[in-house]
């Protein structure tokens, strides 16, 4: 295998145990053994390389681990490949949040992560060379613009975002992509920060308030990541000598990350559409966009976003035989979903396990959908009509996430 040999050759030691790792959209992350080393590498996928992408990773990993704050330590990089020690610990969110191991971790993990970001913001960006400024409203609002899909919901968010727009707090490196998810958790709490691939340097609120996007919490009520609140979070991060966090700035951030994590829903399923990455997962990510235009009314109009949650439910349509008999499109889904959920999941582990799951999920949602009623929607912008149309429309993606 090519990247046996490559491994091998950057480490001077035979490879054992390679293995593909859950997680990484844009990476791929690989587990095995050199030695006595437990290792992990990182790399490009095969025809997608980030130049310079990697020997970033690695020098600010470096800069990381000598100010002290809690990262996998570099072993080895090269220009499209780094190679850290594997750390034990948890990145599952769901473990994470609700398995008995964690109960102490959670307890901890709010004020860790604060402590965390402060000493992560204090590092002299001249010390990770490579790392650039960018503007990460509108890089998305070009994504926005490059996907032949639609959102009124995202397209108000926007000109309420332009339209207060703060001044920058500081200029700091940002992370770009801190929440559960892409961090390792032990017993003891935070073990260590990765998935290094989105560090820029911006706003250290960014890292903040993408920590608390709701799509982070995986169903949980409490803010930060289902662990803690953002009065906590925000406490932490300034005891620990972050700066005083403005919350009028953290608001904005916080919705322009939810209009963030909405534009990358949208482009993951397109990516898949046109032909680019074609991945069932990828497809049923692009169903999650009514969660994120969901989150935005209920953070830019509360009494509107509070009136559809309370409006009655769209009309289920009866499941009656038709032309083509029994058994209906409906209950053909739901066989198929069953043998999913009751035989390929309770066989499997890992990656096919994970992949069945996000199958069932996906045929979940056309049941939903072909038992929904049509729209009545017509089109209208404002919050009030937005709102009611949204709620039905998660109605059919995710009717759990209405509740949180």
């Amino acid at each position: 295998m090519e990247l046996t040999q490559r491994l091998s050759s950057l480490l001077g030691a035979d490879v054992e145990d390679l293995e593909r790792m859950l997680g990484g959209a844009s990476r791929e992350t690989w587990a095995f053994r050199a030695g006595d080393d437990e290792l992990v590498a990182r790399c490009d996928p095969p025809g997608a390389p980030h130049a310079g992408a990697m020997a970033l990773e690695a020098s600010l990993l470096r800069a990381a681990e000598a100010a002290g704050v809690p990262v996998p330590q570099v072993v080895a990089a090269a220009d499209d490949l780094i190679v850290v020690r594997r750390l034990s610990g948890e990145t599952l969110a769901r473990r994470i949040l609700r398995d008995d191991e964690y109960k102490h971790a959670r307890t901890v993990l709010v004020d860790q992560l604060g402590e965390f970001l402060a000493g992560f913001h204090e590092i002299v960006p001249g010390e990770v060379p490579g790392a650039e400024e960018t503007d990460e409203l509108a890089r998305y609002w070009t994504s926005y613009e490059s996907v032949p899909d639609r959102s009124p919901t995202f397209e108000k968010a926007y000109e309420w975002l332009v339209a207060n727009r703060p001044a920058r707090t500081a200029t700091t490196l940002v992370h770009g992509d801190l929440r559960m998810g892409n961090i390792i958790v032990d017993g003891d709490g935070l073990a260590a920060v990765i998935d290094w691939e989105l560090v820029h340097l911006g706003d250290p609120i960014e890292d903040l308030a993408w920590l608390c996007v709701k799509a982070w919490r995986f169903g949980e009520p409490l803010e930060v990541g289902g662990v803690g609140t953002i009065d906590e979070l925000i406490s932490s991060y300034e005891r620990a000598g972050g700066d005083t966090v403005d919350r009028d700035v953290f608001q904005w951030w916080l919705v322009q990350k939810t209009l963030q994590w909405g534009i990358g829903c949208m482009g993951q399923a397109w990516a898949h559409l046109s032909g680019a990455i074609r991945s069932h997962e990828h497809a049923a990510i692009g169903r999650r966009v009514a969660e994120q235009e969901w989150d935005l009314i209920e953070l830019l109009a509360p009494d509107a976003w509070q009136a559809a949650k309370d409006a009655p439910p769209a009309e289920i349509v009866p499941d009656t035989p038709g032309l083509h008999g029994r058994p209906t499109a409906r209950e053909l889904v739901d066989a198929v979903r069953g043998f999913l959920t009751e035989d390929v999941m309770a066989s499997t582990t890992g990656r096919l396990s994970f992949h069945a799951r996000v199958a069932a999920n996906m045929l979940g949602i056309v049941e939903r959908e072909l038992a929904q009623a049509p729209s009545t929607w017509n089109g209208e912008d404002d919050w009030p009509s937005l709102a009611l149309a949204v709620r039905d429309k998660l109605a059919v993606a995710n009717p759990k996430h209405l509740n949180r």
